[in-house]
């Protein structure tokens, strides 16, 4: 009979790292836009004359600037949690990966190739871009997720050993960045 053992400290907290990361994209207000929350007042909604979008947000109407991009996203059956994830911003330590993973499939299926512009990060969807600045240097690139990690302390992405060349971060292992994510297209 097999006993089941219980998850190790680390799965327990990357777990309240991811739950923590979709509370705060759940209350977060996209950028640019006046309703920090749905269900707030006009006034917490930087709203303070109460004019007829708020006054119509509030008694439950529908916005008619954001009706098209409620659409759209609704035919490509997109949730408002992933409409809030593509427009994240992400700040936290970036470690890379080379040597021991080259050729080996990631978690895409795809092989991995040391010197190309990826990353792995733990939930955000394959083929997502994002933006990651090192926050030390300000150098910026732009990598694709496709694989799954890190899995290791503190770190909300790793990447490639191409990648953290160009935001020079190889000898350092690790670097305290701002992970972006891009709109699709």
């Amino acid at each position: 009979m097999h006993l089941h053992t219980p998850p190790s400290r680390s799965v327990w907290r990357g777990l309240a790292r991811i739950a923590s990361f979709a509370v705060t994209l759940f209350f977060s207000a996209p950028s640019g836009s006046a309703a920090a929350a749905p269900h707030a007042r006009p006034a917490e909604r930087g709203d303070e004359r109460g004019d007829e979008r708020g006054e119509a947000r509030q008694a439950g109407g529908s916005d008619e600037a954001a009706a098209p991009e409620k659409a759209a996203a609704a035919r490509r059956g997109e949730s408002r949690q992933r409409r809030d994830a593509r427009k994240a911003r992400i700040q936290g330590k970036a470690s890379w990966y080379g040597r021991g993973f080259q050729g080996k499939a990631t978690a895409s299926g795809e092989p991995f190739d040391r010197q190309a512009l990826t990353a792995a990060h733990p939930d955000l969807p394959f083929g997502t871009s994002v933006r990651v600045t090192n926050r030390r240097n300000g150098r910026s690139i732009v990598v694709r997720i496709n694989d799954r990690g890190p899995f290791s302390g503190e770190r909300i992405i790793d990447l490639s050993e191409g990648a953290a060349r160009k935001l020079d971060m190889l000898r350092s292992g690790v670097a305290q960045v701002v992970v972006e994510v891009l709109p699709r297209g």
